[in-house]
């Protein structure tokens, strides 16, 4: 008996110390079994890489939804491409707006950044927002740029081009076809004719710039030689000075000598210096006389220099507007500043490396009725051509107006349309927006516009690291520790330079940023 209590006095007592055990090993099993659900559900909610099912032509906009991290690649029939995507963390957020690619390195990496590869990268800021290829953990993990599947990144790097528009988007975003009266309606005739009157105009361009040149050296020419005519003039006259004074002291010895030798003497003396002088004299007329030409002519090669100077900015102005007429027009209306902005690629590249030039010519004001009034922010975009034009689409990334409305409120000025609007072609643009440009804006970006109403996180910049005394392989092959791709696991897609110029916002809001100034280019400095 006593045996057996005691057995059931052990039994008894492992099942009180074995409950917590078994009902916390109950609690894991189940807790895991909801984690990997849950995870199985996120990751099923990721969106997939897609490819359209049929030919794709050229890439003509980037839309990035940051709430469905899901970018979407368009040409003139509609999507082509689709894939996940990774944007800007809590603090580094990717900024929403309207951008454009300014630069392409297949191989880059980050001197900001601990030396991170960002593989086929297409910058679309000069201050470090891009897309390009990384790891993708399913959620927002960047510094701000835009990370893509590292084969889909490989194989889209060779169909995009300078100046394409890429449009971060808060929410989700596609183009939807439009037509307004003032959406630009080229002319067949005027597209036709723009090769050869380019042809003209650069031969007649090149002409004026080598007539300029040979006025100026002309010009020049007279300068000089006329430049030794005043100490030609104050030598002879020092000479005629001299003859006028022995002259002077001739007289003076005629009246004061007491002697017929002496005053023979003085008078045969003042012949001599008479003689001198007047050929002192008639040396100097001379002179004067043969210099007046010379100084005609440095007026008149002067005056040929700046009339063949002007003849020849007129020229090269025509030359390149009809160079650029060959390209897509880009427009901005900035209900902010109440300006209209134009930009065309010059496919030049940038004097101080990196990009190529955009021409920024045109800058006008624009009224818009009803300023006080949100218009919103809209992008319409010509996709292709038509019989009768172009074919529009637009896509709205913050609401304000509607798309129509806020056209219609708009009056772009004749002028512009006049000399914008009869060649634009497929990939042109008009953007809305109540924002400003961004200081981003400069010679070598199209438009950066970022939604002022939104985290612009990812223009937050930091001093390079220093790297460390050696770099130690992790079991995942990303490095650091296999939490993530560089920077201790926080996410890659993040690199700098300095800026001296800070990312604007909206004036309707407090903060510590600046707007586009066009007089003032942003400087490169760290890459």
């Amino acid at each position: 008996m006593k045996d057996l209590m005691t057995t059931a006095q052990s039994t008894t007592a492992m099942r009180r110390w074995r409950l917590p055990g078994l009902v916390a090993l109950a609690t894991a099993v189940a807790l895991t079994a909801l984690s990997g659900s849950a995870e199985a559900a996120k990751q099923a909610r990721q969106p997939a890489e897609a490819v359209a099912p049929r030919e794709a032509g050229e890439p003509i906009m980037a839309i990035v939804s940051i709430k469905s991290q899901q970018v979407t690649f368009y040409d003139s029939d509609g999507w082509i491409l689709r894939a996940p995507v990774s944007t800007g963390t809590t603090g580094r957020e990717t900024p929403a707006g309207v951008f454009a690619i300014v630069e392409k390195d297949k191989d880059h990496r980050s001197t900001m950044y601990d030396d991170a590869w960002m593989p086929n990268m297409q910058r679309i800021t000069w201050n470090g927002i891009a897309l390009h290829g990384g790891p993708l953990p399913g959620y927002a993990a960047s510094h701000g740029c835009v990370r893509m599947p590292f084969g889909f990144a490989e194989g889209l790097f060779d169909k995009t081009n300078i100046g394409m528009r890429v449009i971060i988007s808060p929410n989700d975003a596609a183009p939807i076809d439009f037509t307004h009266p003032s959406l630009f309606v080229p002319k067949r005739e005027a597209i036709a004719a723009v090769p050869n009157r380019a042809d003209k105009l650069s031969a007649e361009a090149e002409e004026a710039t080598q007539t300029a040149a040979e006025a100026k050296k002309a010009a020049a020419a007279a300068a000089k030689e006329a430049a030794s005519l005043p100490a030609s003039f104050r030598k002879l006259e020092q000479q005629k000075s001299k003859a006028d004074a022995e002259l002077a002291f001739a007289d003076k010895k005629i009246a004061a000598a007491k002697t017929d030798q002496a005053r023979a003497q003085a008078e045969e003396l003042k012949q001599k210096v008479a003689t001198k002088a007047a050929d002192a004299a008639s040396a100097l007329d001379a002179a004067k006389a043969a210099a007046q030409p010379k100084r005609d002519a440095v007026a008149a090669t002067k005056e040929a220099a700046k009339v063949a100077a002007t003849r020849k900015a007129d020229a090269v102005t025509a030359a390149t507007d009809a160079k650029l007429a060959l390209e897509p027009v880009s427009v901005y209306i900035s209900r902010a500043t109440q300006k209209l902005y134009v930009r065309r690629n010059t496919h030049k590249p940038a004097p101080d490396g990196g990009g190529e030039v955009f021409d920024t010519s045109i800058e006008v004001p624009v009224t818009i009725r009803n300023p006080d009034q949100p218009l919103g922010t809209h992008i319409f975009t010509a996709m292709a051509k038509t019989d009768t034009g172009l074919r529009w689409s637009v896509v709205t990334i913050e609401n304000g107006d509607d798309a129509k409305d806020a056209l219609d409120r708009i009056t772009i000025p004749q002028d512009v349309w006049d000399r914008i609007g009869p060649t634009a072609l497929p990939r042109s643009s008009i953007i809305i927006s109540d924002e400003p440009l961004s200081a981003e804006t400069n010679y070598r970006t199209e438009f950066v516009a970022v939604l002022s109403n939104h985290p612009q996180g990812g223009f937050i910049t930091r001093k390079p690291t220093a790297p460390p005394p050696m770099e130690m392989a992790s079991d995942d092959g990303w490095g650091n520790g296999g939490n993530g791709w560089g920077n201790g696991g926080n996410g890659f897609g993040f690199f700098f330079q300095q800026q001296p110029n800070p990312q604007p916002v909206n004036p309707r809001r407090r903060g510590q940023y600046q707007y586009y100034q066009p007089a003032q280019p942003m400087q490169r400095s760290f890459w």
